[in-house]
């Protein structure tokens, strides 16, 4: 800075003595005393008052002044804070205080040999020379488009650094204006109500403070938004009332309105009623310990108010268009190196190129977001770990899901709720129950209440692995908390209890979904009737089946084939074929599935023509048969000698080999056993060991026996 003109203070104090002069006492005595108020344990350099300078333009192109945006920012402040002469005088007042807090640090860099006494002299000079540009219209007359300049008080460069630090120090008003008003936000009753709803399902800390933030400011988009409606609505209200006035007094003040079009609407400060009130409770703000004061509270405000990216332009930018322009097997660390040292990035930059990234290349999302786990300027957190392994679980990447939680152990980085939760779904989709358990347990160690799908998904992992006792215990957990599970779970553990002829299992389920305000239902009958007969106590079965035709439930082909399974593991068959007259009578028609139970009754009779003619009915239906006709099949033939049709049916088995069950399998072994077909069965009891299943001691047995005694194959068929 060059402050040739306040070389000589003698020249200068002479100068704002003679403006002085020239001034009237209502343009100055308001600025000049808010200024000496403003820098009071300032001193002159001189021993005479500091007056107003006199502010004579000088015609220079190169001389600067009162910015555009300047002005701009003025009003829009004084829109925002002015109601009345006490807020005029604090806006001033913040003006003031910053300005003068930049410029005596850009004094002292700019005159390090100069005592305080000189710094606050010089202070005074600039900060009256910019009180007495605002008093004078210097920037109306700049948004006019006059081309008056400031005055010579103050050099050119001196002029170019005061209009810097006020441009500075009103952009950063703006910004402290708008925290302040989304600091109001942040307290909205509908904000704080989405809050404490997002903390009760789990999300804590960062997250829940940028989503906070995030329903503030959508908050505050909509008010603004309705405000600038109603401001136009009154505007156009205004321009018809006053059309109208005009139109009906056109002639009285046609001369009014010529002179009002012909002055131009110029943007300025608010006339000022008093004096300058800066004041900050008496503290001298030119003490060294409040810099460090503002520092603490501006790291304070950056933990709530989130940074803007920076801008990504030049090589930077076409280094990010090949970042996302990358295919899925292409290598990012050479093209990530590259793009850290243009720009030198913070998280807030790293976060927009990864939502770039997901929204145009999802298959390079992933890969880039693990690699920058381990990135120093993305500074990852646990959330960013669980959005990674919550992605990789969506897509059934059980293996780089599990390699994303061991590389959150190794960074000292334990899972949290969300995390937990995440594991414990991922688990019981993958059917991992004891890591599910252990996922699990976590979530209940860290205080958390699961809600309504973990308990789902745990039941359901239960099911799946045959633990239907402790699935059970889960549901009743769920009830003792109130929670009432969904049918979905009750027909699950239905489902598995009939199935395994658990017939107390399934009493329990079913008086529980009455309980729940669930009725009885077709399939929840028919799993009762299949519960019962799997059981072996078929009079329980049919007690259950005549209920359900007393409800009002039409027995369906599923539900009849349950009921004649029954019999026919009693070998009830008087009873089977009575009870398929009765429906019959009422219209009903068997379908496949009692088609294939009638099947298997007469291959086990070996009434191999009835059953074929069964077979046929089967294929008339239009339906491809149950795989388990073809068992029945195979056990028929193969018992009967019937080589060609035993080994054909044996072939379709095989082809479907990973449907088989144990049972399934010892069924098809001991047929062949018994028909001769020693090598088959020995295929096939390698092959059910090899889909690790254990054969029963009966039927190593009769493997044994078979090659002892070299049994020989009834006559051919």
């Amino acid at each position: 800075m060059n402050f040739k003109h306040l070389v000589s203070a003698r020249r200068t104090i002479g100068s704002l003595s003679r403006l002085n002069n020239e001034r009237t006492l209502s343009q100055i005595a308001g600025s000049r005393r808010s200024v000496f108020r403003v820098l009071s344990p300032v001193s002159p350099c001189g021993g005479e008052p500091y007056g107003g300078g006199k502010n004579a333009s000088v015609d220079g192109p190169k001389r600067p002044g009162f910015s555009l945006g300047f002005g701009r920012s003025i009003h829009a402040l004084r829109e925002g804070n002015v109601s009345d002469s006490e807020d005029d005088d604090g806006t001033m007042n913040e003006y003031l205080s910053r300005f003068v807090w930049i410029m005596r640090g850009k004094l002292n860099e700019a005159y390090p040999d100069s005592d305080k006494q000189t710094v606050h002299g010089m202070l005074l000079i600039i900060v009256e020379n910019v009180v007495a540009e605002m008093e004078k219209g210097g920037l109306q007359g700049k948004l006019g488009g006059d081309a008056s300049l400031p005055s010579q008080d103050l050099s050119e460069d001196l002029w170019r650094t005061v209009w810097e630090v006020s441009n500075k120090v009103l952009e950063d008003m703006e910004k402290e204006r708008k925290k302040e008003k989304m600091k109001g936000f942040m307290q909205d009753e509908e904000v704080k109500e989405m809050c404490r709803f997002a903390a009760e399902v789990g999300i804590r800390g960062d997250m829940l403070r940028e989503m906070r933030f995030k329903w503030a400011q959508e908050k505050m988009e909509e008010r603004e938004f309705y405000r600038s409606l109603e401001h136009l609505r009154e505007e156009a209200l205004k321009e018809d009332k006053e059309d109208e006035e005009d139109s009906g007094k056109a002639e009285a003040i046609g001369e009014d309105i010529a002179v009002g079009e012909a002055t131009p609407e110029v943007v300025s400060l608010p006339k000022r009623q008093g004096k300058f009130k800066y004041k900050i409770y008496g503290l001298d703000l030119s003490d060294p310990k409040w810099a460090e004061v503002a520092d603490k509270i501006h790291q304070s405000e950056e933990i709530t108010w989130p940074q803007e990216p920076k801008p990504v332009s030049g090589k930077s930018k076409l280094v990010t268009e090949k970042i996302i322009l990358m295919k899925e097997e292409d290598d990012p660390s050479p093209l990530l190196a590259e793009w850290v040292e243009l720009m030198q990035p913070n998280r807030v930059d790293w976060t927009a190129l990864l939502d770039r990234l997901k929204e145009q290349n999802p298959h390079m999302y992933l890969k880039v977001a693990e690699h920058l786990l381990n990135e120093e300027s993305f500074q990852a957190n646990v959330r960013d770990y669980s959005k990674l392994i919550d992605a990789y679980a969506k897509d059934g990447s059980l293996e780089d899901a599990e390699r994303i939680l061991k590389k959150m152990y190794e960074n000292g980085i334990p899972p949290d709720i969300l995390t937990a939760t995440i594991l414990v779904h991922m688990y019981c989709k993958a059917g991992k129950l004891d890591r599910a358990k252990e996922a699990f347990e976590s979530l209940k160690e860290q205080g958390f209440r699961p809600d309504m799908k973990i308990y789902n998904s745990m039941i359901m992992a239960y099911v799946n692995a045959g633990q239907l006792k402790m699935g059970e215990i889960l549901m009743r957990e769920m009830e003792a908390r109130d929670m009432k599970a969904s049918e979905e779970i009750y027909m699950a553990l239905l489902r598995s209890f009939a199935k395994n002829g658990d017939v107390d299992g399934a009493s329990r389920i079913t008086t529980t979904m009455q309980f729940a305000g669930f009725q009885p239902s077709l399939e929840s009958c028919s799993l009762l009737v299949e519960a019962y007969g799997r059981k072996n106590e078929p009079d329980m079965a049919r007690n259950h089946f005549d209920y359900m035709i007393k409800l009002g439930l039409k027995p369906d082909d599923r539900c009849t084939a349950s009921m004649i399974a029954a019999y026919m593991k009693a070998n009830y068959l008087d009873r089977a074929l009575n009870l398929l007259l009765q429906l019959e009578k009422d219209g009903f028609e068997p379908g496949v599935h009692t088609y294939a139970i009638l099947l298997e009754w007469l291959g086990r009779m070996q009434l191999i023509d009835e059953a074929e003619q069964v077979l046929d009915k089967i294929a008339l239906q239009g339906e491809a048969p149950p795989f388990k006709v073809h068992l029945s099949l195979c056990d028929m033939y193969s018992r009967a000698g019937m080589e060609k049709k035993a080994l054909q049916t044996l072939g379709a088995i095989e082809a479907k080999k990973e449907q088989l069950g144990l049972d399934d399998f010892e069924k098809v072994v001991n047929g062949l056993v018994a028909g001769g077909f020693i090598q088959e069965a020995e295929r096939m009891h390698v092959l059910m060991q090899a889909q690790g299943f254990a054969p029963s001691e009966s039927l190593k047995v009769a493997l044994m026996a078979s090659q002892a005694f070299g049994r020989k194959r009834p006559g051919i068929r």
